[in-house]
């Protein structure tokens, strides 16, 4: 249950046995979440954090004209709030975007385990940054890349995203979030957004059928949007557990790819 945040929290910080057991001792509290249902709504004051143990997530925000705004999709492992106990109410809601296990976590129980720990202490702190981090590249994503590279460009976040805390298998992941969904993350109209999946399953990019994404070159697609991992900051030392990717090489690349023929989309009006 607790594996996720702990696969997270190592991308950044490296735990020993006994900061595990202290992480899984303040997820007992699980509880279920319906899917399209808010875990925490736009004002509200939460008393516990909330943990996403199973599912997906949305944190969105809801404009005086009813059109909706997401600002990050969130998977296992992640934090909804942990901002929410310092500040009086949210100024945004997250919503399950399928059936989740959140577990309620009490705000003086992260207090005790950081007090204890300063490798929990960074850790969550660098995870954190590491978020708006991500939230940076959302705005360079819906402000100056070209439609086609920024819906590419968030696939690939996702993947290494799933990929990091073990959701994926190498090339393929459930990919539970609808075209409306992708329109909403990026600014983009649901119907553009359908022509930039056709252009990049054109390309042979990507393919999806029932929710699934597969990407039959990582490395081809990064490559056709300029990702670049760097933004996630992963730990870089000798103990950095060896089935993640590797910071210094493209996920999914091999060594021997061939590096010509890339795939480049031309320019052209959002």
């Amino acid at each position: 249950m607790h594996s996720y945040v702990i696969r997270k929290l190592e991308t950044v910080e490296r735990l020993s046995d006994l900061e595990k057991d202290m992480v899984a001792s303040v997820c007992r509290d699980v509880k279920v979440v319906p899917r399209r249902q808010d875990i925490i709504s736009d004002g509200d004051s939460p008393e516990h954090l909330h943990l996403l143990v199973d599912g997906w997530a949305t944190r969105y925000k809801i404009l005086k004209d009813g059109a909706r705004r997401i600002t990050a999709f969130m998977m296992p492992g992640d934090f909804c709030d942990l901002h929410a106990t310092i500040l009086c109410a949210m100024d945004h809601g997250i919503m399950a975007i399928t059936d989740c296990k959140v577990a309620y976590v009490a705000n003086e129980d992260i207090d005790r385990i950081t007090r204890s720990s300063a490798t929990l202490a960074r850790a969550f702190w660098r995870a954190t940054l590491v978020d708006e981090a991500v939230l940076r590249q959302w705005l360079v994503n819906s402000g100056r890349r070209v439609a086609v590279e920024a819906i590419a460009h968030l696939l690939c976040e996702l993947h290494l995203r799933a990929q990091l805390v073990g959701l994926e298998s190498r090339d393929r992941f459930n990919l539970p979030l609808t075209q409306e969904d992708l329109a909403d993350a990026t600014g983009l109209t649901t119907v553009h957004v359908n022509r930039m999946l056709q252009e990049l399953r054109k390309q042979g990019l990507i393919e999806m059928d029932r929710g699934q994404l597969f990407i039959p070159h990582v490395a081809a697609l990064r490559r056709a949007c300029n990702f670049e991992d760097d933004y996630f900051h992963l730990k870089m030392s000798d103990e950095y557990p060896t089935d993640r990717p590797r910071h210094s090489r493209l996920a999914g690349e091999r060594p021997d790819a061939d590096s010509s023929g890339e795939i480049r989309f031309s320019p052209g009006r959002r």
